[in-house]
């Protein structure tokens, strides 16, 4: 239990930081940051990829400590030691990277550190007993006993935040909690810190989704490049408006438009893509230069169905590339074939973290560089050519990917993939937890390759960027296609009718 009396936070900030500078050697990401955390309110904390977001919210929790300027607990300047002694303080971060144990069963994750005893054993009946009710306040059935690793990405968030509200949180900080979260998810979550702020909470929330800053936050404060650069109440500021403080420029057409039509002929067709278990019967034909976008509900296939494709599962049907039958048993074969594929997952499966920018780079395309020996010289030219091409954001070329946003990971994934000089391309999520300035360039990436001629399939779940992107959307429901919007169909409610079984039929328009 938190320490910080409930008087004291009822006469001024429980948490605040003022004028906190950090470094990192001798390059500094914070300028005179000051912020305060208020007790049962939100205050939502925007800003790019990059922007110095990630490195308050470890000053605020002990993971970091700031090279100069003060933190104050409860009005208090305080130092927090390590990020154990802020949650004995009550000030807790929920990580956008999850922080769980994955073999590990849920209950013991959200008792890990803070185990309940009878004696001189373990108390696992109360410990149980507390872990379902912990769930149940989130209407998360996840089987407590199940391990980690085997739950689905938006229950490992419920664990967190689970893990949170055992810690009797007074100051609670969430990273991106709704990145990997449906829309009914994220619905629980806000019902959450509704009564956690009833409860006198005081709770930072950071999202890329400015629709949830708008809605969930009572104050707002806006970071660009290291500073502070607008603080206030939410209700004062616009979507629009938040988006243009983040990015310092206005942002009138996000999605760009056009400047190709598709091509007559026919660069990839699949017929009856089955993949066990996820996908069954999946048929469709991609034009050159056509941009297909996928969508549908979590679990509905569509990321499975493109990794069969590409040879990351198993599967069966027919495939032609360029009129000509293939066979794709791998990601390598795709590849030979002009065909590649960035995943959804850029941490776990898209980069290696702990590799250099040139390294993860040039990796999917070794043979390039190997004569027979790696030219490293040629590998620096490739790296400087991504970096400027793709605007990557990198302090130093030789850092690690792990040190780089989120933005510009992606955007490093993206060049990564294009190194293969590939024909068709299937980008799968392609602005997961990504700031809208970052947004906005990719979608100009996307466009660009549409332009010369690559033929570009998109999965993704945010609504407005498959219907602002595509040129036709394919609607996935239990394994198959339900149905194909374009032209003046292709709105949010036909995707959302077939996606959820609403309609049973739908007239196919040409692409």
């Amino acid at each position: 239990m938190s320490n910080i009396g409930k008087g004291a936070e009822k006469s001024g900030p429980v948490l605040s930081l003022d004028a906190i500078d950090r470094s990192f050697g001798p390059v500094q990401v914070l300028f005179g940051v000051s912020l305060d955390m208020r007790p049962g309110e939100v205050h939502a904390l925007i800003g790019e990829n990059g922007a110095g977001k990630s490195t308050t919210m470890k000053i605020m929790s002990g993971y970091l400590s700031p090279t100069s300027g003060t933190v104050s607990l409860a009005g208090t300047p305080h130092r927090f030691r390590n990020s154990q002694q802020a949650e004995a303080e009550g000030v807790v971060l929920i990580h956008q990277e999850f922080n769980l144990a994955e073999q590990l069963t849920v209950e013991e994750n959200i008792f890990l550190g803070h185990e309940l005893r009878k004696g001189m054993f373990l108390d696992k009946a109360r410990m149980r007993s507390e872990t379902v009710s912990l769930l149940e306040r989130l209407h998360c059935r996840v089987d407590p006993r199940a391990r980690v690793r085997d739950i689905s990405t938006p229950d490992k968030q419920m664990v967190e935040i689970a893990k949170a509200l055992l810690r009797n949180a007074r100051v609670l900080i969430m990273d991106e909690p709704t990145a990997v979260l449906t829309s009914r998810e994220s619905e629980v979550l806000f019902e959450q810190i509704e009564r956690l702020k009833a409860d006198g909470v005081a709770i930072l929330f950071t999202s890329h989704k400015l629709d949830e800053v708008k809605r969930i936050s009572d104050r707002l404060t806006i970071m660009r490049d290291g500073r502070v650069v607008h603080s206030g109440p939410t209700s004062e500021m616009s979507e629009d408006q938040m988006a243009e403080g983040m990015v310092g420029r206005e942002l009138s057409d996000l999605f760009p438009e056009r400047a190709t039509s598709i091509g007559d002929d026919v660069a990839l067709s699949v017929k009856d893509l089955t993949v066990p278990g996820y996908a069954k019967g999946v048929s469709f034909d991609l034009r050159k230069s056509e941009i297909l976008g996928i969508a549908g509900l979590i679990g509905s296939g569509r990321t499975e169905a493109m990794e069969g494709l590409v040879g990351l599962r198993t599967h069966s049907g027919a495939v032609e590339i360029d009129g000509k039958s293939v066979r794709i048993s791998s990601p390598r074969d795709a590849q030979r074939l002009g065909l590649v594929y960035l995943t959804e997952d850029r941490k776990g499966r898209g980069l290696v973290l702990n590799m250099g920018l040139k390294e993860n780079l040039t990796l999917q395309s070794l043979p390039r560089f190997a004569k027979p020996f790696l030219n490293d010289a040629e590998e620096v030219e490739a790296l400087d050519k991504a970096i400027s091409d793709f605007d990557i954001r990198a302090p130093q070329k030789r850092m690690n990917a792990g040190n780089l946003s989120g933005g510009n990971q992606q955007k490093l994934l993206i060049a990564k993939i294009m190194l293969a000089d590939p024909r068709i391309v299937i980008i799968d999520e392609p602005t997961r937890g990504i700031d809208i300035g970052t947004k906005q360039q990719i979608y100009d990436f996307i466009h660009d390759l549409a332009a010369k001629g690559v033929s570009i399939i998109v999965i993704s779940s945010e609504m407005t960027e498959v219907i602002g992107l595509s040129d036709r959307v394919l609607v996935m429901r239990q394994g198959r296609i339900a149905g194909e919007v374009s032209g003046a169909d292709k709105s949010e409610d036909a995707i959302v009718r077939l996606a959820m079984g609403l309609e049973h039929k739908i007239e196919e328009a040409s692409p």
